[in-house]
């Protein structure tokens, strides 16, 4: 899995009444963006739970914000698989603005595969283990 990239614009609903975007927002759009990462590689995550009774959570995130995301403005979220282990995956995504590519904030995103019926992990299936490639550059 390369560079998976989300465009995506900062609504009214996103703000405060300075037009800033909420810090919370930046969540909602990474998990768009993972969500998308899978569907534009043939593997949506609606097919892992129906065909296999498993899906992905999130473990752990941490979030880096540097820039604010303003009203109105055009952004893309680049997804990174960086770490993959039987059960987990270790993402960075990136939020910037899609006309300068300045970086608004960074996330370092942690998930595991779990059984639907238990909340236990269990290891990513197939084909998603295979489709699921870390990023050649691997860097951190």
């Amino acid at each position: 899995m390369s560079t998976h990239r989300f465009p995506i614009r900062v609504y009214f609903e996103d703000t405060d009444a300075g037009g800033i975007a909420y810090h919370a927002r930046y969540l909602h759009w990474a998990e768009r963006a993972r969500t998308e990462s899978l569907r534009d590689i043939g593997l949506p995550h609606s097919l892992m739970v129906e065909s296999y009774g498993c899906f992905l959570v999130v473990r752990r995130v941490n979030v880096l914000y540097e820039r604010p995301a303003r009203l109105d403005q055009a952004l893309v979220v680049e997804t990174r698989l960086l770490r993959k282990r039987g059960a987990s995956l270790g993402l960075r995504q990136d939020v910037c603005d899609a006309t300068g590519g300045a970086r608004l904030a960074r996330l370092d995103v942690d998930l595991v595969c779990v059984r639907a019926d238990k909340l236990r992990p269990t290891p990513i299936p197939e084909p998603w283990a295979t489709a699921l490639v870390v990023d050649a550059d691997g860097s951190e």
